[in-house]
């Protein structure tokens, strides 16, 4: 189908939205120059918002540092974020603490581990991560993009489930993910964790080899969020329901049959991502290339009829344990976790939302087993102290 047959069948009449008008019609909303900001572009491209009674203006920041704190100050009134960000602001974690919001998943999948083409042959050759990292005759050095994002807490779960105390053993630094590729050039830097299509311009230069993807270590993991501060959605309900009713559109048209393909093109843009359309659209959809995987090699996956897009507060508790995990916050964080993700993740809005969309609310999370082999479902959320504790590897 094509774009503009798809907005005729599926735009509603302004007469449907008239009584439910949101309080702020104009948003400014932040996002990072990554391929998963998909559904902001979509939205904006095809100003979607517009049928909701909204009009986005995105901006493009520079780092997720820059994304938060624009959101705290009140610059942004959203943003295409990290989970992790969120989580990391509302416990407080090395900065301001503010009162968050996730309104929506934007995302699962799509991230991935880029090492150097040297430490790539060695892992070849040993068929075990320690003994390549070892050659390398110094403690190696990984980026990724933000203290408590998504991207710090995986390369931590992954290295720790090959037997590498990564708080010990690893030196880890913070890089913006369109700087990565950059960084790698430079030298010094052994691998990175962020988001495409960053790794698929590395490998596509001869300065990096994709070794392992997200949904290697996590299958259907969630990614990216639609963020804002709490007093936002106190402020601006009918606002915020309507800014998750146009990026759930912009999620429903990606999964379309050849979308994909397009929205590649249109990220390629210097104002968006600017990187080669068709290393953008590849990994999109889901081709890595001969990499082979433990679990099942997953595209980045934004809408699956819904399944995608449920804040479930599991999520964020999956964050605090790890936070705990690695010592970033105390136990009484861990005890307050269920409070502090229920208070987060706002399911009542979502939910409302997908209704008045025709989109089905999956609110049970999936039960999913890591790359260690170990479980991540109701049963550990509903004990965090036990699931904490029976990590090997940890802070102490």
């Amino acid at each position: 189908m094509s774009t503009s047959s798809w907005l005729a069948s599926d735009a509603q009449s302004p007469d449907l939205i008239s009584d439910d008008m949101p309080e702020k019609r104009h948003l400014r909303v932040g996002f990072v120059a990554l391929s998963d900001a998909a559904p902001l572009v979509v939205a904006k491209r095809l100003e979607l918002g517009h049928e909701h009674g909204l009009t986005l203006e995105l901006s493009r920041e520079s780092s997720w540092a820059a994304v938060r704190d624009k959101l705290l100050t009140g610059e942004l009134d959203a943003a295409h974020s990290l989970y992790g960000l969120v989580y990391g602001v509302q416990l407080g974690i090395g900065g301001p603490r503010e009162d968050m919001a996730v309104l929506m998943v934007l995302n699962r999948n799509g991230q991935a581990v880029t090492v150097t083409p040297s430490l790539a042959d060695a892992m070849a050759r040993t068929g075990d991560l320690r003994e390549a990292l070892v050659s390398l005759g110094r403690k190696p050095v990984f980026a990724q993009t933000f203290p408590t994002g998504t991207h710090a807490m995986f390369l931590n779960y992954w290295f720790a489930a090959q037997g590498i105390d990564p708080l010990s053993e690893v030196s880890s630094i913070v890089i913006p993910p369109a700087h990565m590729v950059a960084a790698m050039e430079e030298g010094g830097l052994d691998g990175f964790c962020c988001g495409e299509p960053w790794h698929a311009v590395a490998q596509a230069r001869g300065l990096g080899r994709t070794v392992a993807v997200s949904s290697d270590i996590w299958p259907n993991h969630p990614e990216k969020v639609l963020a804002c501060r709490r007093d936002f959605v106190a402020r601006y309900p009918k606002t915020a329901q309507a800014l998750v009713r146009t990026l759930l559109s912009a999620c429903r048209w990606l999964d379309m049959p050849g979308h994909r393909a397009e929205a590649a093109g249109w990220l390629a843009e210097p104002a968006w991502v600017g990187a080669p359309r068709d290393l953008i659209a590849a990994r999109l959809l889901g081709d890595f290339g001969r990499m082979q995987g433990r679990h099942a090699l997953l595209a980045v996956s934004f809408f699956d009829e819904g399944a995608v897009n449920y804040p479930h507060p599991s999520d964020g508790m999956w964050f605090i344990s790890q936070y705990r995990r690695w010592g970033m916050v105390g136990a009484e964080a861990l005890a307050g976790a269920a409070r502090t993700a229920n208070e987060v993740n706002q399911t009542a809005l979502f939910e409302a939302a997908a209704r008045a969309e025709g989109v089905p609310v999956v609110s049970l999370p999936a039960s999913e087993v890591l790359c260690d082999g170990r479980v991540w479902d109701a049963a550990s959320a509903a004990d965090l102290g036990a699931y904490v504790d029976g990590f090997a590897i940890r802070a102490r």
